[in-house]
Parts: structure tokens; C-alpha cells; sequence
């Protein structure tokens, strides 16, 4: 009876020893993986901050533009102000001089 229960106690220490192995083996393969997800969200996350600098740039470069737009307009409208004007008071002295009889 002693050597079975030497027997049996090696059994159970060997397959304590193998579902040990298997867990390490299993726990190594999770941290692994773990790490390769890290990596991807790392790697992503940098991407995203790429992404929201090329938007920032965009950004900047569009409301340059606008603005620029926006002065030239504003140019036109005091040239086109100031040509109404000038063509409104052309006009005044024309009326003025056919009433006067001067044409």
C-alpha cells in the first residue's frame, strides 16, 4: 500500500507539474498577446495624432485663405462703393446740367 500511495502522489505531482506548464504556457501566450494589443493602440493612437495634426493644419491653411478671401472682397466692395459714387454724382451733375439747359 505505501508504494501506491508513493504512486499516486508522484501522479498528482507530475499532472501538477503539467497543468502548471500549461498554465504558464497559457499566461505567456495572454501577456503576448497583451502587448501586441498595446502595440496596435500605441501605434494608433499616434496615427490618430498624425490625423489631428494634418486636420489642424488644414484648419490653419483654410482660415488663411478665408481670410485673405475676406480682405480681397472687402477691397472690391469699397472699389465698387467708390466707383457707385463716383458714377451717382456724375449722373446728379448731367441731371442738373440738362435742367440748367447747359447739356
Amino acid at each position: 500500500m505505501p508504494g501506491e500511495t508513493i504512486n499516486s502522489v508522484e501522479a498528482l505531482e507530475g499532472e501538477a507539474e503539467k497543468i502548471l506548464e500549461e498554465a504558464r504556457a497559457r499566461a505567456d501566450q495572454i501577456i503576448l498577446d497583451s502587448r501586441e494589443e498595446a502595440k496596435k493602440i500605441l501605434s494608433s493612437q499616434l496615427a490618430l495624432d498624425e490625423v489631428k495634426a494634418q486636420r489642424e493644419k488644414i484648419v490653419g491653411k483654410a482660415k488663411v485663405e478665408a481670410d485673405k478671401a475676406l480682405i480681397d472682397s472687402e477691397k472690391k466692395a469699397a472699389e465698387i462703393r467708390a466707383s457707385a459714387d463716383k458714377k451717382a454724382k456724375e449722373i446728379t451733375e448731367l441731371l442738373v446740367n440738362i435742367v440748367r439747359g447747359k447739356s
